[in-house]
């Protein structure tokens, strides 16, 4: 029998990082001595004192349907949250729950973007975005950006691509892949022409905890603190800062008018985010906030450790991330040459030697939107990187 599937689906890529990780999983269920670094999530447990807040809220019968954009107890949090943290006032009504950020992301393409719209995309770029946009019958425009600034936009390069059919522009700092932390005046800079093309920003701040040089700067806060009057809308996770990735809980801040649109779609698609995932949430943003310090302890400590061994690799070189949980190193000497009789065409190909004779796995930087570099996670604990760098090294050396 033959199925006709349709130009929606056939227009997007798979989420090639969900691949790796699915093939990293298959490999350990083999029995394979497999080390992991495609993985985006923190490898510690979800802290105690959130998940009881979990099994006291199934206790307590939390377990039916909640309000659409989130129940008012759990906005409520988010706006303290907000407040506390991102000096930023908001209301319940201009706040939306949804089922992990991810999810927040994908609701604001499709509230906004109208078929034949388009949507500037940094390179490189957090592989859903560009295909958030397809699904949403938008195009997107990829704008280059600096390498060796943090990856901020080539303004140069955006300049030349603007045109009347930009309709919105996301922005990710920290990076995932890179690790980069945009300085407040890109971003500032940014917000100033998203104001005069009345682009919507639509700001993924997932790993807004973890910044290890210098402060975050929430695009909204420098919004209003320089009075630029841009339209932002604003996404945030609890998957990276409380390791919580499964229990599919983020949410959104921004314009009622947005919010409320956002609502809606979702509304049709999930109904509402977990209920017990939202009791636990408003624990986790109003409580002791000690679990989230010393997990970014341990991730600028691996950091740092895996930075020291890539350094000393041949023929790589690696800026620092000052935040997430990703290094970004650039293999780009390796390209065109020669290991096992086949010539490395991209880093597709090196991430696949790499998985092949070591069994380490990494996500390749093409898939990213970035020739040359792969994506190494570091969340991680320093055993698995050190071994897992060393066997990078043994494979890069065999290529000629």
């Amino acid at each position: 029998m033959s199925y006709s599937i349709s130009k929606r689906v056939k227009k997007i890529l798979p989420s090639f990082t969900l691949q790796m990780a699915t093939k990293a999983a298959e490999m350990r269920s083999q029995g394979i001595d497999v080390i992991n670094f495609s993985v985006g999530e923190p490898d510690f447990n979800t802290p105690p004192h959130i998940i009881n807040a979990a099994k006291k809220a199934m206790d307590d019968g939390f377990t039916k349907y909640t309000a659409g954009p989130g129940m008012i107890e759990f906005r409520e949090a988010i706006c303290e949250k907000l407040s506390r943290e991102n000096a930023l006032d908001y209301s319940p009504t201009e706040i939306l729950v949804s089922n992990g950020e991810k999810h927040s992301l994908f609701n604001a393409c499709q509230a906004l973007i109208n078929p034949g719209d388009e949507v500037v995309v940094f390179s490189p770029y957090w592989v859903s975005f560009p295909e958030f946009v397809k699904l949403s019958d938008g195009f997107p425009v990829i704008v280059k950006t600096d390498s060796e600034n943090n990856f901020e936009p080539d303004f140069k390069d955006l300049k030349k691509k603007i045109s009347p059919k930009i309709k919105c522009v996301i922005i990710n700092s920290p990076s995932n892949p890179t690790g980069g932390v945009w300085r407040p005046e890109s971003i500032s800079r940014l917000l100033k022409i998203a104001k005069k093309f009345n682009w919507v920003v639509i700001s993924d701040e997932c790993y807004e905890r973890l910044v290890y040089e210098g402060e975050f700067f929430s695009a909204e806060k420098l919004n209003r603190s320089e009075k630029i009057g841009a339209s932002v809308v604003s996404c945030f996770s609890l998957s990276k800062t409380y390791a919580m990735t499964g229990w599919r809980i983020g949410y959104a801040s921004g314009p009622e008018e947005i919010i409320k649109a956002m609502a809606k779609i979702q509304g049709q698609a999930t109904s509402c985010a977990n209920s017990i995932s939202q009791k636990a949430g408003i624990v986790a943003l109003t409580g002791d906030q000690e679990c989230v310090q010393k997990m970014r302890g341990k991730f600028l400590e691996r950091r740092n450790h895996m930075l020291l061994l890539l350094d000393k690799l041949n023929n790589v070189t690696c800026d620092k991330p000052k935040g997430a949980f990703y290094a970004f190193p650039n293999l780009n000497k390796y390209i065109g040459k020669r290991v096992n009789k086949k010539i490395i065409k991209d880093t597709f190909d090196i991430s696949d030697y790499i998985l092949e004779s070591t069994k380490v796995v990494t996500v390749p930087g093409d898939g990213f939107g970035a020739p040359g570099y792969i994506r190494l996670s570091y969340a991680t604990n320093k055993k698995n990187i050190s071994e897992g760098i060393s066997r990078i090294k043994l494979a890069l050396d065999n290529i000629k």
